[in-house]
């Protein structure tokens, strides 16, 4: 019979002249959640995609915890006392300012007042995150003029990256849409011809028609396979 498996020995970390104990420094890139009066932390792992662990937090290292805000990046130090890891420092990274502005302007898209959303839509165009180009695509059929002109103009900012997300839009049956999307697309231009070459490959026939029309109008011509 094998032996049973021994746990693994933790590494003795600790700070910088002081007493070493039993642990290891977790890095994260995103804090999910802080929970000061339950002494938690929730934090993404890195090496398994969306997977979290929650940590016991140590009295000394409260103070710190108040500090660290659902998004930021982290060390963390774990040891290992009575049988549980607990963290017992933190260095932060806090997250970008840009960053922090463009999810709560994701967060605004979904609002209920127009108003959010219009400013929202707006705003994602010059913070330029990837994120946006969802969101903004599905503002294109708001009920309000206004976020439907403003998400146009910003996916027109945001450049190439719109462009896979808008593709089926250039055959929609609603004539806004299709028009809002062709419109979009040509006004993108150089950077829009890669992803309309790309989708090619994969087009149904009504689709491949369209996109060589938007391209035919944009002054390109696919080369002969």
């Amino acid at each position: 019979m094998a032996d049973e498996a021994q746990p693994i020995k933790l590494v003795q970390i600790g700070p910088k002249g002081g007493a070493k104990k039993d642990g290891f420094n977790l890095v994260t890139e995103k804090v999910v959640s802080v929970n000061p009066e339950a002494k938690q932390l929730e934090v993404e792992l890195l090496a398994y995609d969306g997977k979290t662990v929650l940590l016991d937090v140590a009295d000394e290292a409260v103070e710190e915890l108040r500090k660290i805000k659902p998004g930021d990046g982290a060390t963390i130090r774990v040891v290992e006392e009575g049988g549980k890891r607990v963290a017992k420092s933190f260095r932060i990274r806090a997250k970008d300012p840009n960053t922090a502005k463009a999810d709560a302007m994701l967060l605004d898209m979904k609002d209920t007042h127009w108003l959010n959303r219009k400013y929202a839509a707006e705003s994602l165009g010059e913070l330029k995150d990837q994120r946006a180009v969802g969101p903004l695509v599905e503002a294109l059929t708001d009920e309000v003029g206004d976020v439907r002109q403003r998400a146009y103009d910003s996916l027109i900012k945001l450049g190439g990256v719109s462009v896979p997300s808008l593709i089926p839009f250039l055959v929609a049956e609603e004539e806004e849409l299709r028009q809002a999307a062709t419109e979009i697309v040509r006004k993108i231009g150089k950077p829009a011809v890669e992803p309309l070459a790309v989708a090619l490959g994969e087009a149904d026939e009504r689709l491949k028609a369209r996109i060589l029309k938007v391209l035919d109008r944009m002054g390109y011509k696919p080369k002969p396979s």
